[in-house]
């Protein structure tokens, strides 16, 4: 090979060498099977066990076109993007088994018999009245909430039909499915944590490759075209991003008042410079299943080959923090005492910390028990009053704010990383950075 361009697929190497870690992406046909096994599998395993756990014998999901119950959508069949006309859905415990139909225009997939014959009864609400009848349920749970907006699906329309068309016995059997919707959208299957993992790994590795300099140039790349080539990553791998992500920078300027920021605000575009501590808050949503991390980045000045020990010890004292939370987990303890005995064991061994841990599945910002907001360190009203339940995900997300001599500044150390109770103990589902990303990446082969 000519010598040019053999330095030519040398370079390709090397720069192609941290993409060349992604995990295998399933195309959209696997994707498909599988979310579709998974949801048999939930429906068989978890929402019978959910249902008698609340005492609900009869679930209702009613929705129209575009104007989806975020419930109801867990329960479509991959092929289904949307719900078509008005989609009801009955969930009815026999004793035996979940009876599942579909008083619909169509069946829903394979799991949603159809049981609505327009052609013998055309009016939809009143066919919906004789399936309840036949069945008498004891409690009709209906997804109304006033708290949890993801357990709060069921339209007004819908409920004054209801109030319509059912006979009285009826109206006065519907209950709030509140509990029975945070129930089923938190709890995860062990076949849906296998495959997790994967998830969070091309995460972590998209990350890596954007604090990386492949992708910054310091003295030249900003932070927000760091995000914007964040999203173009995730597009360009067939991801969709649940959030837009955020670059910051904290450095010994005086003038660099990041760690003061509100979190109600964005960070200021900044050029990403030597001797930068970098912070990334990313996430993508693959499998119907979301990501929810931030890590940190040095980049190095001329003659390093390592971060400052001040900043090493800085964030391990954040990593201290996490610990302390994850420790703390408990089946049965609310998100609130978990965030009071978390604040008092760390401030007692004399951290800084703030608290902002959320559930994290279905959705980003998923249904469960809340563990703090930024701005309520003092515990969250009802929300951080739902109690912790084996088989869930969090993100577990906080800072820990530390003064730094060398800086003479308080910087905060910001982290986020996600985790799967199994009722023991909680564990990261991919694991956690334990070291700082250095910018540029040091060459194992090189010294000085």
């Amino acid at each position: 090979m000519h010598k040019s361009l053999l330095a030519l697929a040398v370079l390709f190497i090397i720069s192609c060498s941290l993409a060349a870690q992604m995990p295998a992406i399933l195309t959209l046909e696997e994707e498909a099977h599988l979310r579709d096994q998974w949801l048999e599998q939930r429906v068989e395993r978890i929402l019978p066990e959910l249902m008698r756990r609340e005492g609900i014998d009869m679930w209702l999901l009613i929705s129209r076109e575009y104007n989806e119950d975020p419930v109801l959508k867990t329960f479509l069949p991959s092929t289904w993007l949307s719900a078509r006309r008005t989609t009801i859905l009955v969930m009815y415990d026999t004793g035996e088994k979940i009876e599942s139909l579909a008083c619909a225009r169509y069946a829903v997939g394979s799991i949603f018999e159809k049981a609505w014959d327009k052609e013998a009864e055309p009016d939809q609400w009143a066919a919906l009245a004789r399936l309840i009848a036949e069945r008498d349920p004891q409690k009709i749970a209906i997804n109304r909430s006033e708290h949890f907006g993801l357990a709060d699906g069921l339209t007004s329309y819908h409920y004054d039909q209801l109030q319509n068309y059912l006979p009285e016995k009826y109206r006065n059997r519907l209950v709030s499915g509140e509990r029975l919707a945070i129930g089923w959208l938190e709890t995860r299957l062990p076949e849906e944590m296998t495959v997790y993992r994967q998830v969070m790994r091309i995460a972590h590795q998209i990350i890596a490759e954007g604090f990386s300099e492949q992708v910054i140039t310091p003295g030249v790349t900003t932070t927000d075209e760091v995000v914007w080539w964040y999203r173009e990553r995730i597009r360009k791998l067939g991801f969709t991003a649940w959030f837009h992500p955020t670059v910051d920078v904290q450095r010994a300027d005086p003038e660099n008042t990041e760690s003061n920021r509100s979190f109600a605000g964005r960070p200021a575009e900044e050029v990403i410079q030597p001797g930068d501590l970098l912070h990334v808050d990313f996430g993508i949503t693959y499998l119907g299943l979301n990501t929810d991390t931030q890590q940190n980045a040095y980049v190095l000045k001329f003659g390093e080959t390592a971060p400052p020990d001040y900043l090493v010890a800085a964030h391990q004292k954040g990593l201290r923090l996490m610990d302390i939370l994850t420790n703390n987990y408990r089946t049965g303890r609310s998100g609130n005492e978990i965030l009071a005995a978390s604040l008092q064991q760390a401030k007692a061994e004399g951290l800084e910390p703030t608290i902002y841990t959320h559930p994290i599945g279905y959705h980003g910002h998923a249904a469960g028990p809340t563990i703090g907001m930024w701005d309520q360190q003092g515990g969250v009203p009802y929300n951080g009053d739902y109690p912790l339940y084996p088989n869930t995900c969090y993100a577990i997300e906080l800072n820990n704010a530390i003064f730094l001599p060398e800086w003479n500044k308080k910087i905060r150390i910001m982290l986020e990383e996600d985790a799967f109770f199994d009722g023991q103990s909680c564990n990261y589902i991919d694991g956690r950075q334990t070291e700082l990303y250095l910018i540029p990446r040091v060459l194992t082969n090189h010294g000085k």
